[in-house]
């Protein structure tokens, strides 16, 4: 597939390559020969129906799955044979946060802090500023096992981001958080990729892809489909400037199930 995009993956400089990356799961192709390049400096947008291989992909990129065929670079290294190196290179967001529930938030940004390297003294600043910007200083007290998914979810990102990493792998990061959150997120974002990181962001929320991201990746039954930003996305499939990425995306995927099979529910007076 030709992918074409912004000016910085025309230069070449590639946080993310994958060449025919694959996946079985019981025979069962969850993600196929999928080929990527995704530019430092890039936001980059990987979204697909549910099921389409989107979080296989990202644990693929991360280390935790060994693919079946192709290969990944991550940063330069090969999360497979290279692993730590690729983990110190990534923050990763995963859909349901991997977190230590009896530990307040500031105890469980200390220990990755530790972790990942920093000293105490290093890791204690960068936590209680991670804790101030997403609004949880309140609650940096209070075990983990009691926020809520919104909570959990900022409490992962801030994770993700005390070691500064090169590339960030995000799974669904708006979840449940707050507007006042979610906005200095979507800000603290731009800011990393116009710095050089990468940010492979992988949503649901479309009107949030097309906003932020500067090229765009569809998979659909784990194969990848459509690669480009989004005004070649429109262009590409015949729809012009005023379609809005869903748009594109029913097209591609093939959207709008019939409901004949739903008369029922559409018959008589509403229950009172």
């Amino acid at each position: 597939m030709e992918e074409s995009g912004s000016g910085a993956a025309q230069a070449g400089n590639w946080n993310i390559v994958t060449s025919g990356l694959s996946k079985e799961f019981d025979g069962l192709r969850a993600v196929d020969r999928v080929d990527l390049r995704v530019a430092a400096g890039e936001f980059f947008g990987f979204i697909g129906p549910n099921g389409a291989g989107k979080t296989t992909t990202i644990n693929l990129l991360c280390g935790l799955l060994r693919p079946t065929q192709g290969s990944a670079q991550v940063a330069g290294f090969d999360p497979q044979r290279e692993p730590a190196e690729v983990k110190a290179r990534i923050g990763v967001l995963q859909e349901e946060p991997a977190v230590y529930e009896e530990l307040t938030g500031a105890e469980f940004l200390q220990f990755v802090g530790g972790m990942r390297g920093l000293s105490r003294e290093e890791a204690d600043e960068r936590a209680q500023r991670l804790l101030a910007f997403l609004l949880l200083t309140e609650a940096e007290g209070q075990p983990i096992g009691e926020y809520s998914a919104g909570m959990r979810k900022k409490i992962g990102l801030a994770a993700a981001l005390m070691h500064r990493p090169q590339v960030l792998l995000l799974d669904e990061p708006f979840n449940g958080v707050d507007p006042i959150s979610s906005r200095s997120i979507k800000d603290l974002l731009l800011d990393l990729t116009r710095r050089g990181a990468t940010v492979f962001f992988s949503s649901h929320v479309l009107e949030v892809t097309e906003r932020l991201c500067s090229r765009v990746a569809i998979i659909h039954k784990g194969r990848l489909v459509a690669c480009d930003s989004p005004e070649g996305l429109r262009a590409g499939v015949g729809l012009g400037e005023e379609a809005s990425l869903e748009d594109v995306f029913l097209r591609v995927v093939g959207g709008g199930q019939a409901r004949q099979d739903l008369d029922w529910l559409l018959e008589g007076e509403p229950p009172r």
